[in-house]
């Protein structure tokens, strides 16, 4: 059994082990992959292709007539063409759920960022100005206190939930949107409709996935029904907003931050009007990358694998 990891080190960078695979079948691993020739090259024979962010359109899955599996080293997995797939008989995995803690620790970090702009104020005092300073303390931002105020979730599946419970924890009255809801998710949060979300929350922080209906769902029509001087959250997906009218929204101040870790196109491009918005902090997609719930994937797309060679396959997504 021959296997093909065509982007493996956003992953694995040293500090896992591809063991796991290497008991399951030949092994080779690849840093990146940098076109579709070059993926075409490098999967011919393989048996199992396992990618993260390498795509797979149709024909790359076309080009190897052997291929019987395709895994992906992440949730979202709309690099594969799980149509030409499926066509094939090959099915296609993901991992639905290995960072659930990390990116709720995580939107909650750039929250209390935007909030007390700790990386600002260290250097600050680093570069002398509070030696310098003629008063016992100084700030260059306004200081936010939580308590009491209003986060919005939109997306109330686990990591939301997870990030509605530390909200909670931090004296906030949490609302969510979600078309499906549990009286169990109904304990952390309020549901309300997408409206009035908008109108009530004070931060509004997006954990929900990317589909037609969610594309571009942070644009000027809806920031427009925000309260001023709202905060906006992205750990999700980095086309559920119109960046350049968020940037727009924060120039104007009708938007007084946000702090997003996904951007529309990745790595980030130079022209991404977010760059030189006002009051934007920009992470580059870290949210997942804990050691953690690095080694939970490792372990997850093992198993994913593992089910399939067993004739039991599980987290099939096509």
């Amino acid at each position: 059994m021959k296997i093909v990891i065509l982007d493996g080190y956003t992953e694995n960078p040293g500090d896992l082990s591809w063991e796991g695979f290497e008991r399951l079948g030949e092994l080779t691993v690849y840093d990146r992959t940098a076109n579709e020739e070059e993926a075409i090259s490098r999967i011919t024979g393989a048996d199992i292709i396992i990618t993260n962010k390498t795509p797979i359109p149709e024909r790359v899955i076309a080009s190897n007539t052997n291929l019987k599996y395709i895994g992906v080293l992440a949730t979202g997995y709309n690099v594969v063409d799980t149509k030409a797939a499926r066509e094939r008989g090959i099915p296609v995995t993901n991992i639905p759920t290995y960072g659930t803690d990390a990116v709720g620790q995580f939107a909650i970090a750039l929250l209390l960022e935007i909030c007390h702009r700790v990386g600002h104020h260290d250097n600050a005092v680093k570069e002398g100005r509070w030696e310098q300073c003629s008063d016992f303390c100084f700030w260059d931002f306004p200081l936010i206190e939580l308590a009491g105020k209003t986060m919005g979730i939109i997306g109330f599946g686990r990591i939301g939930q997870c990030t509605g419970r530390i909200a909670r924890a931090l004296g906030m009255e949490v609302i969510a949107y979600d078309e499906a809801q549990s009286d169990e998710a109904g304990k952390i949060a309020a549901y309300v409709s997408l409206e009035e979300l908008y109108a009530r929350s004070d931060i509004i922080s997006l954990h929900c996935p990317l589909f037609p209906e969610t594309q571009g769902m942070i644009n000027r029509e809806n920031i427009a029904k925000m309260k001023d001087g709202v905060i906006i959250i992205n750990t999700s997906r980095g086309p559920l907003i119109v960046e350049q009218e968020l940037a727009d929204a924060l120039n104007s101040g009708k938007v007084y931050a946000a702090a997003v870790d996904v951007v529309s196109i990745e790595p980030i491009r130079g022209d991404n009007p977010l760059l030189k918005a006002k009051n934007c902090i920009i992470t580059p997609h870290i949210a997942w990358a804990p050691k953690e719930s690095r080694s939970r994937l490792m372990d997850i797309a093992v198993g994913n694998l593992q089910a399939f060679l067993d004739g039991k396959p599980v987290n099939v997504v096509n």
